[in-house]
């Protein structure tokens, strides 16, 4: 759905965790500047930013509810910017990134890390929502019960085909050879976890772990974040040309990024799960064939759920003291080490470039100010 900025009236998996890659081969031609279509506004920057596309990796759910706040109050429009088009997933937005038909992707280090070292890809990530990995390994309490990696020995684990790289990566991190766990392929769809057909089941935090619940079972998590494979998520992802062209444009944007995001913190799961619904039932509205008119109604107690588990994935203390969306450097070597369990070779100078949500917070220290 493209979405022109505007102020609301109202108060108001498939899931690509690994790079597809087949489709950004050879497509490096790199984006540019942003369209010159304007309204008059501009951003602290002074710059009138025109129109932009950004590419979300799923559906309009919460996992964006600090970009739908950034539409609903008019920050983006603050920031110079005419329309952002938020671009409904799954997309990894690496093809996109390449060929410059978006020119910021809300991705994840596994997808851009592999688009870099297998194709040498000219892509940074210069922000993440997520601080933890979402992936988990989820079981039934009175099945399985996989408290450890060491539990994985001998289960089957209904593992995704675009996610068997990130769940090799747990195996390598905690010494486990993959002939001493069964994989068996499933969906994301998590029936075979609850019809005892497997024993784990590659799941997200935010998502199938909480549909299992839901459903009335127990479950148990193996959060990848804790168990070996810490890497960063929801990532704002550019190409290496744009970054190096639009330093202004891309400071405004994450600015209106940041103040959308922290009114996800400091207003009620309530108003927000309403917000969400909005934008959802919008981009279902707008496109039949897209996942969202596919998967009918917001639930809206899962929604909430889902928004209160991606706070936990989103504030973390290094957050509370740096800010929304930075990345330490020992989280970038965090994430760089597990890629490299994952067999993607990259450094942290490969993987990001943080310089401008830094300059930021040195700039504007009150935007560290998210939590209530």
């Amino acid at each position: 759905m493209n979405q022109s900025v505007h102020r609301s009236t109202a108060r108001k998996r498939v899931r690509f965790a690994a790079a597809t890659l087949a489709a950004a081969v050879g497509l490096l031609g790199l984006a540019a500047c942003g369209s010159d279509d304007s309204d008059g506004s501009s951003g602290a920057s002074g710059e009138d930013h025109g129109e932009i596309s950004v590419q979300y990796s799923w559906i309009k759910n919460e996992e964006f509810a600090g970009e739908f706040y950034a539409y609903d109050k008019g920050y983006y429009e603050d920031a110079g910017f005419s329309t952002v088009n938020g671009i409904s997933g799954p997309d990894t937005g690496v093809a996109k990134l390449l060929s410059g038909t978006v020119q910021v992707a809300l991705s994840d280090a596994a997808s851009i890390g592999a688009a870099i070292a297998n194709e040498d890809a000219p892509l940074k990530i210069i922000g993440a929502t997520f601080q933890k990995n979402p992936f988990t390994i989820l079981s039934l309490k009175d099945g399985a019960d996989i408290t450890t990696p060491e539990d994985l020995k001998g289960k089957k684990i209904g593992v995704q085909d675009s996610n068997a790289s990130v769940f090799e990566a747990i195996l390598n991190a905690n010494g486990i050879s993959k002939d001493e766990v069964e994989v068996v392929p499933v969906d994301f769809d998590p029936t075979p976890l609850m019809e005892g057909k497997v024993d784990g089941f590659m799941a997200y935090l935010t998502n199938e772990a909480i549909t299992v619940e839901l459903a009335g079972f127990e479950v148990t998590n193996l959060p990848y974040a804790d168990n070996g494979v810490p890497y960063v998520a929801e990532t704002f992802s550019v190409t290496d040309q744009y970054l190096a062209e639009n330093e202004g444009l891309l400071k405004d944007f994450l600015i209106a990024e940041i103040k959308g995001w922290t009114d996800v913190f400091k207003n009620s799961t309530e108003d927000t799960v309403a917000v969400i619904t909005e934008f959802y039932n919008k981009a279902a509205s707008d496109n039949a064939e897209g996942l969202e008119a596919v998967f009918g109604a917001l639930d809206p107690k899962k929604t909430g759920l889902g928004l209160e588990a991606e706070k936990l994935l989103i504030s973390t203390e290094d957050t509370e003291a740096n800010g929304l969306f930075t990345i330490t450097d020992e989280l970038k070597e965090q994430t760089v080490a597990s890629l490299e369990a994952a067999g993607w070779t990259v450094s942290v100078d490969d993987l990001f470039d943080t310089t401008i949500i830094d300059e930021i917070y040195e700039e504007n220290p009150e935007l560290k100010g998210y939590l209530p």
